[in-house]
């Protein structure tokens, strides 16, 4: 079996703030009406987390849940666990009207690290980072392109379409140049 591989061979770059490409990580998304019998033991079989709410992201470990919508939610695992997971989730949720499937290789994923690691997304989301809180997911526009982040541990992670990534660290890179940081 071929061995998962990131967008981008794990691109880095160091500006005022560090910008690197993670992954390869494993993705499903899990589309369910929130109130469908089992759907809560499905991502804690999966996850190790409850349904989290809106807007949030919740970690167990290396694991996580994050509301993607009212019906939608993004579940991060190890690559190597997607499988299992997946199974686990169709025995739990079977006969309910549901939809789990390995977007693991649809995405890319990116961290945002340093001390002004909030200004490389400022300059390229309309999202109000102030107002968000810890654990806080939001959905928005990278410059031109959908994706998703939340922050954690010294920084932010950015999840996008894979087909964007080169252009998504692209814009990411022109944002972090060093010189220029926001006033």
């Amino acid at each position: 079996m071929a061995e998962p591989v990131s967008a981008l061979g794990g691109a880095v770059f160091e500006g005022f703030a560090t910008v690197r490409e993670i992954g390869p990580l494993g993705m499903i998304t899990l589309r369910a009406k929130p109130d469908v019998p089992g759907l809560e033991a499905a991502v804690r079989g999966a996850v190790g987390t409850g349904l989290p709410a809106r807007r949030q992201m919740d970690w167990a470990k290396d694991r996580g849940c994050g509301w993607m919508s009212p019906d939608e939610y993004l579940l991060i695992l190890p690559h190597a666990e997607v499988g299992r997971a997946l199974a686990g989730i169709e025995a739990a949720l079977k006969g309910q009207h549901f939809l789990a499937v390995d977007v693991s290789d649809a995405r890319a994923v990116f961290r945002i690290e340093g001390e002004k690691a909030d200004q490389v997304l400022r300059k390229l989301a309309p999202a109000d980072l102030d107002a968000m809180a810890p654990g806080e997911l939001r959905r928005s526009r990278i410059a031109q392109v959908a994706g998703a982040f939340w922050a954690g541990e010294g920084g932010y992670t950015l999840v996008v379409f894979r087909s964007v990534a080169g252009y998504v660290m692209g814009v990411l890179t022109h944002s972090a140049q060093p010189g220029s940081e926001l006033a």
